[in-house]
């Protein structure tokens, strides 16, 4: 499933490359030809978008390397690492460049002459329906992992911890944002011959990037600094732990994403008294096993059989009725 996941991303991933550097081209050109602050805005969100989807490839490859010596739980994490570039990446790029723009285009020498509009908007189009394609590329993705999660999209679009395609998406989503903003302050600059609509088109284009770089490097700073499982798988392996025989109380449950797919869970129980160390090796056995069965997902399984106190008991009894509610 895992393998499947990140061929589908790679196949996402390759689309947007291809669709964003031929459309940064274009833009760029229509660009100097015309002098837009809006195109030329464009056309750097375009570059960082594409030197964005590198720094997804690099993730996916770097990423499915196996644990080694150095790094025992594997490399799962670079994809968030990479992915925080992206998001780096689509701020430097994109929204200091379009602020830089915006900025010239108020301050700067008065037009001589008057823009290409024509170049302008057919290069906006072609690009609309590029973006669209690879947009739409993502939404497909991210609909079918939505359905095998069983969650609605937009739940899945907050939750999922794969940071490759919701970066695809944001970014394509910003893309087709901005081409409608750039489109508009193009056209407002062409009726009313204010290059204030063209340059106020770029600052908004900035102010748009800005917010998907905020968006999508908060979310994955929280993966980098160790962001717990879902709280219904949480609740599950709770449920299940309780549901042991032999144990007597939760002390401690924690979990922690070690990469898209793969979590780690450590968990301190108070066992039954009278158990021979032979019993609680069956028993920790058999928990990794009806782990491993019933969530694939969680990887790495560390329990450890400790003595509760009353006072982690009333802790473990106050956690179970939280759970219960």
């Amino acid at each position: 499933m895992a393998t499947q996941q990140r061929s589908a991303s790679r196949l996402t991933v390759l689309l947007a490359l291809g669709m964003n550097a031929l459309i940064a081209v274009a833009k760029l050109l229509a660009g100097a030809v015309t002098g837009s602050s809006a195109m030329l805005a464009e056309g750097a969100h375009s570059v960082a978008d594409t030197v964005n989807e590198v720094f997804l490839l690099t993730s996916l490859r770097r990423s499915a390397r196996p644990a080694d010596s150095a790094h025992p739980f594997g490399y799962g994490s670079e994809r968030f690492f990479w992915s925080l570039l992206a998001a780096i990446g689509i701020f430097l790029c994109g929204a200091v460049f379009s602020l830089y723009e915006a900025v010239k285009g108020l301050t700067g020498p008065a037009e001589t002459e008057a823009p290409a509009y024509t170049w302008s908007y057919v290069v906006l189009g072609v690009a609309f329906v590029a973006e669209g394609a690879s947009w739409v590329r993502a939404v497909v993705q991210l609909r079918r992992e939505a359905d095998a999660a069983g969650r609605g999209f937009r739940d899945h679009l907050g939750r999922t911890r794969d940071p490759t395609v919701k970066t695809v998406f944001s970014e394509d989503a910003a893309a087709l944002a901005g081409i409608v903003i750039a489109a508009a302050g193009i056209a407002l600059h062409q009726a009313t011959g204010n290059r204030v609509w063209d340059a106020a088109a770029a600052m908004a284009i900035a102010v748009l990037l800005t917010f998907v770089a905020f968006y999508l490097g908060r979310h994955n700073m929280a993966l980098l600094i160790g962001q717990s499982a879902d709280p219904e798988l949480r609740q599950e392996l709770w449920d299940e732990l309780m549901a042991v025989p032999e144990v007597d109380a939760i002390v401690e449950l924690l979990t922690m994403h070690i990469g898209t797919d793969e979590i780690l869970l450590a968990a301190r129980l108070d066992l039954a008294d009278g158990l021979e160390s032979s019993a609680i090796e069956n028993v920790s056995t058999r928990i990794e096993r009806q782990i491993e069965q019933r969530h694939p997902e969680v990887t790495q399984v560390f329990l450890d059989a400790t003595y509760a106190s009353e006072r982690d008991r009333a802790r473990a009894h106050r956690l179970t009725a939280t759970h219960d509610r």
